[in-house]
């Protein structure tokens, strides 16, 4: 059956790359629909070699849909997903609106994918970083039950929109040239530099990037008791997340063990040639569906724990991909 296809947020980063992932997939698409702000609409885009108009959001172009991909944040969401599926359409949705809503599957397909079985007609896609996270220890977790995840991220511009990275760009630009460096997406000097994550800090000093990092990695593992502590931190990257990370399991894993179950993971690639010194790298992350992980080695400080590096391209399996990738299991059936 062909389907229509709508996207709201199609001038935006991860709009863009959805659009491009189903031009380059094989799902029989006869409509598609393009959504954005009114500054963005009247714009074209081109899809499969016809050119497509960007339109402005609106509760009438909504009707008829099969499935609707919105990426416009969470305002956009909460107005329009609900409008959407009272039209016929699956939504899923790439903002934080609907992630920790109990009735609202959270998922990663690799992970979860039978949650899908369950939705109302909204499915939540993971914050970035847990979804890359997900992917990279969810095998360990099945072989040797994870009971505490520390995390630090070392996340690209790219997740703050696409303005950001234009100010990456624009400031390594003006350093070069000498002249003075201006800030308008983040509060501190993104080029050369690296600072806590620009979300609010709530009374237990956790950032709201790291509060849905372990939130959301809880109810996509169904593990709400797992304990998780991250540190998110931004850094001059464009596109790529990366992730250090220690796993306390209840079952001890060595790392040759972990290396050879993450070989035969879904969606991810081993990275890990401790004779070459090389290991995952948001460079080479970038513009891969897959998870780089590498750097396996056991904890010399705890009798059951693993620590590992993590990269994976933000854009890709941190929204886009793993969206579409929820698009293709559903109309799978």
């Amino acid at each position: 059956m062909a389907l229509r296809i709508g996207i709201a947020g199609a001038t935006g980063a991860v709009g863009q790359e959805a659009l491009h992932l189903l031009e380059a997939g094989s799902l029989p698409i006869s409509e598609i629909r393009l959504f954005a702000s009114a500054r963005s609409a009247g714009r074209r885009l081109s899809f499969r070699q016809d050119p497509v108009p960007v339109e402005e959001i609106s509760v009438g172009r909504l009707s008829g849909l099969d499935y609707l991909f919105l990426s416009a944040g969470s305002s956009v969401s909460r107005q329009y997903a609900p409008v959407a599926v009272k039209g016929g359409a699956v939504v899923i949705d790439n903002s934080s609106a609907f992630r920790m809503v109990d009735d609202v599957p959270l998922v990663v397909p690799e992970v979860n994918a039978k949650a899908l079985n369950r939705h109302s007609g909204i499915i939540a896609n993971p914050n970035c970083t847990a979804a890359i996270l997900a992917t990279a220890v969810w095998p360990l977790h099945q072989a040797a039950v994870i009971e505490r995840i520390v995390v630090a991220t070392y996340q690209a511009a790219s997740g703050a929109g696409a303005k950001a990275l234009f100010e990456l760009d624009a400031q390594v630009r003006q350093y070069a040239a000498g002249e003075t460096i201006r800030k308008e997406v983040f509060p501190e000097q993104i080029a050369f530099n690296v600072f806590s994550h620009n979300t609010p800090v709530d009374d237990s000093g956790f950032n709201e990037e790291e509060n849905k990092v372990a939130q959301e990695i809880r109810k996509i593992f169904g593990e709400p008791n797992l304990g998780v502590c991250p540190t998110c931190i931004r850094v001059p990257v464009f596109r790529a997340h990366s992730e250090a990370v220690v796993l306390e399991t209840r079952r001890k894993l060595s790392a040759e063990d972990a290396r050879e179950i993450l070989r035969h993971a879904p969606g991810v690639e081993v990275v890990d040639d401790r004779q070459a010194n090389r290991f995952p790298t948001p460079l080479d992350a970038a513009g891969k569906r897959e998870i780089l992980v590498g750097r396996l080695r056991e904890d010399p400080s705890h009798p059951r724990a693993l620590a590992l590096f993590v990269s994976g391209d933000q854009l890709l399996k941190g929204a886009a991909w793993n969206a579409i990738q929820i698009l293709e299991r559903l109309a799978a059936g």
